[in-house]
């Protein structure tokens, strides 16, 4: 194996390189895998979410080709999904079921990230959230893995009850995904709001029973119109802006619940009314990022067919090409999941990308 290889950094939102790195070096208990595929995340746009440079990628798939000394229970070859962030058990956080605000979470990352030749998984990650993936998921599939099972996180502590009525704000790929694994939580009606009729044609695909367009349509009117009169039950908004925040409260019905699935920048204000929020018993959530937990019942789900990861993926692309990929994500128009191949897009897949 050579000494150096190929990686995607960022640098900027308009200047993504390719540069040459060293291949890491592992030590006891831990591997080195070979990427098959990474997916791109949103986050990766907020420019005030990163410090610069840094490789991209937190989604991907990997090949084992190199264990550390004491690593018994992986093999050169397995196909493994390793979280990018992963906790431990014995924190006050971790302890009161937070595990994912634990500092130490956040410091515990792959090496050096995913869109890149090869990276290392240290001994806590291969102990606390690292799995061989069976035959019947898909590499495409798994790179859904991460992104996901933030999403089942999410609907953990949205309080829905069987035949909700669940309103999703944004309809990008995060947002398609709690259209979906919604009604494994219960949801009836699964409500998606978007300003792109494309987006809502694909929710419509995810399971959304209705869709609505705000450009086009009052939301509070046609959700009491779709709904016998009543807001959501619980509505999720997934789109990073106050006026998407106001307006996810507005559907909310007395007694329901408000899930805040992505975050605003930093210094933002969020103001409430003082007077409603007392009296409508509106409860606020949010869920940062997902744990070992997740991750599991995530690929259990997969791997019983339960979920449609595969038609979640809308672009392809060779990791010479990553800044094109970034730019799509930005733009973030007609698509979803923005998969990257270090080692080339598969010829399955050279058709359709």
């Amino acid at each position: 194996m050579a000494n150096m290889m190929k990686a995607a950094v960022y640098h900027a939102l308009d200047d993504v390189r390719i540069e040459e790195r060293p291949v890491p070096e592992i030590g006891p208990g831990e591997m080195l895998l070979k990427t098959l595929a990474c997916g791109l995340c949103g986050g990766e746009t907020m420019a005030w979410y990163k410090s610069e440079p840094k490789v991209l990628g937190h989604e991907p798939v990997g090949e084992v080709v190199g264990l550390g000394a004491g690593v018994s229970e992986f093999k050169i070859g397995d196909r493994v999904f390793v979280n990018h962030h992963v906790g431990r058990t014995n924190s006050h956080l971790s302890l009161r079921g937070h595990p994912t605000r634990d500092p130490f979470y956040r410091r515990m990352k792959l090496d050096p990230g995913g869109v890149c030749d090869y990276y290392r998984v240290s001994a806590q990650h291969l102990a606390m959230d690292a799995h061989v993936l069976p035959d019947s998921i898909s590499t495409e599939a798994a790179v859904t893995v991460e992104p996901w099972s933030c999403v089942l996180s999410g609907l953990k502590v949205c309080h829905i009850q069987p035949g909700d009525t669940v309103a999703v704000v944004g309809a990008g790929f995060m947002g398609q995904g709690f259209v979906h694994l919604a009604p494994l939580f219960g949801a009836g009606k699964v409500i998606a709001l978007d300003f792109s009729d494309w987006r809502l044609a694909r929710a419509r695909e995810f399971g959304a029973t209705h869709t609505i367009n705000p450009r086009t349509e009052n939301p509070v009117e046609m959700m009491r119109t779709l709904n016998s009169g009543r807001l959501a039950d619980t509505v999720i908004v997934t789109a990073p802006f106050p006026s998407a925040w106001e307006q996810a409260l507005l559907l909310v019905e007395v007694g329901g619940c408000l899930h805040l699935g992505a975050p605003l920048p930093p210094g933002t204000d969020w103001v409430l009314d003082g007077n409603r929020a007392y009296f409508d018993h509106v409860t606020v959530t949010s869920r940062y990022s997902s744990d070992h937990t997740d991750t599991y019942s995530y690929i259990r789900l997969l791997e019983a067919g339960r979920i449609m990861a595969d038609q979640a993926i809308s672009h392809r692309f060779d990791m010479k090409d990553s800044a094109e990929a970034f730019r799509m994500l930005v733009e973030a128009e007609n698509s979803l999941k923005v998969v990257i191949y270090p080692g080339g897009i598969p010829a399955e897949y050279s058709e359709v990308t």
